[in-house]
């Protein structure tokens, strides 16, 4: 199944940590980084590995719910920590924040390398989800992922805040709730490098974590832009970010009749179904709906 939501929870929160199965998201993120104060990083490495140790093999309504951690960027000095302290969790993978380039992912895996063969970690199973637009730098950067060499990566996301931030920018969204322009680039890039990299496209989270209407809106419109998934910040938005990457039985059904229609006609660059003319694109959609592989 497609990880639709990728859920953020303190690392330092232990009653938060054990509700977070019970959420209903696809991917939960341990996080050591922005939620958790200088002071409280220790502790949050000690519960996190606790957690992933816990978690490992436990399967909720017949899925495995992927268990990520964020660790602190790299030019804190404090990432080695983190990832000496959680990996003898196995987590799935590390969420790296502030990458400013394909060469961050690198010097991550060649850590990660190191600690999964000192924890017993099969090589290269520990995969990375770099936040990949948090500077003006690294927002430049985001097509070199689509090339470099990164067998551990996972997807691609981005992120506004620390983005705004760095440039000064005191609005990041138009007052009909899209994105300004910098923000637009930015996630374009990271939505069409994926694409050609192969890898998921998660879309940021959306920051009014009591605007359930406003999530509603841009988890279906990051959908209907072709990422496959979205970032959240609270367990609240998550049924709304699973409902909105959830094909309808109308489009599931859809897709198996334009399937079903190439399967009869397999040299056919063009059919007819239902009054409309449908053609290989549309078949290429149709099995992503689906799932299938091409």
């Amino acid at each position: 199944m497609a990880q639709r939501s990728w859920l953020f929870v303190p690392g330092d929160s232990e009653k938060k940590l054990g509700k977070a199965n019970a959420t209903g998201a696809d991917a939960i993120i341990v996080d050591l980084e922005d939620s958790v104060t200088s002071e409280n990083k220790a502790r949050a490495r000690g519960l996190a590995c606790e957690w992933l140790a816990a978690h490992r093999r436990q399967v909720t309504q017949d899925r495995r719910i992927a268990r990520w951690v964020r660790i602190n960027a790299l030019d804190s000095r404090m990432w080695r920590d983190d990832l000496v302290a959680v990996m003898p969790g196995a987590p799935d993978g590390v969420m790296l924040p502030k990458s400013a380039g394909p060469e961050s992912v690198q010097q991550l895996a060649a850590e990660l390398y190191e600690l999964e063969q000192k924890n017993g970690i099969p090589t290269g199973t520990t995969r990375v989800l770099p936040l990949v637009s948090e500077t003006a730098a690294a927002a430049l950067t985001i097509p070199a992922y689509a090339t470099a060499s990164l067998p551990r990566l996972a997807g691609l996301t981005w992120g506004a805040e620390d983005l705004s931030a760095a440039i000064g920018a005191s609005r990041k969204r138009e007052k009909d709730g899209r994105w300004t322009d910098a923000f637009r680039f930015a996630r374009t890039q990271c939505l069409l490098t994926a694409h050609a990299r192969g890898v998921a496209a998660i879309d940021t989270l959306h920051a009014d974590f009591a605007d359930a209407k406003g999530l509603k809106r841009a988890a279906e419109e990051a959908r209907a832009d072709g990422f496959s998934g979205m970032l959240a910040i609270h367990p609240a938005q998550v049924e709304v970010i699973n409902q909105a990457f959830t094909p309808s039985e109308e489009e599931l059904a859809e897709a198996r009749a334009i399937v079903a229609a190439f399967t009869a006609n397999p040299g056919a660059g063009a059919l007819q179904i239902d009054r409309r003319m449908i053609d290989r694109p549309h078949l290429k959609l149709a099995q992503r709906i689906l799932g299938i592989e091409d």
